[in-house]
């Protein structure tokens, strides 16, 4: 076993997601990339986003109280980059990026086309933490484009996300192998 070196209190975990957070602000969809989000409760569905205070896309949020989450394809990765690089106050990334947009259940709430997963969202909470926001939103529909569906149900394989990861040098992977089945190969080690 190797030996542990502290690094002190900081923000790293991994993986991280590759999110496109979108809301419209002013009269037009905006989107950003976001790293630090996940699933937050499964009844009722909510996830959660953490966004610096001054970001541009966080002032639609708060206005409209929606915001959608696009989970994009491995080909739409320097999309998302240009998403993390570029500020919605000074380009229009949606058009920049040729993004089709569409609107769902909650009509204020842009979604990517292009991404093969969508989730419509409904602000809940809003918790200030410190540099960021960290804000809860009900899932109030997800849509998943039909190619992307194997017996009816998402295929991650054809879905294709992609991890955003820190550290040595910040950079964008695949998911890789296939490791175990889940909820089957810890129980090797249940004593019989």
């Amino acid at each position: 076993m190797s030996e542990k070196v502290k690094f002190g209190a900081r923000a790293l975990v991994y993986p991280m997601p590759s999110f496109l957070v979108g809301a419209d602000v002013g009269s037009r969809p905006n989107f950003m990339a976001v790293a630090w989000g996940g699933i937050a409760s499964s009844r009722p569905p909510m996830l959660s986003v953490a966004l610096q205070h001054h970001r541009y896309t966080y002032k639609g949020i708060k206005a409209a109280g929606t915001f959608s989450v696009n989970i994009p394809s491995q080909d739409m990765v320097a999309q998302t980059d240009y998403c993390g690089i570029v500020s919605g106050s000074k380009a229009n990334k949606a058009e920049t990026c040729g993004f089709k947009i569409f609107y769902g259940t909650l009509k204020n709430a842009p979604m990517i086309e292009q991404c093969p997963l969508n989730l419509e969202c409904k602000v809940v909470h809003v918790l200030g933490l410190g540099s960021h926001a960290l804000i809860i939103g009900e899932i109030i529909e997800i849509y998943v484009s039909q190619d992307c569906l194997t017996d009816g149900k998402p295929d991650v394989a054809k879905i294709k996300p992609f991890i955003y990861v820190e550290g040595l040098s910040a950079q964008y992977l695949a998911f890789g192998k296939v490791l175990a089945p889940a909820f089957e190969v810890g129980r090797k080690l249940k004593p019989t």
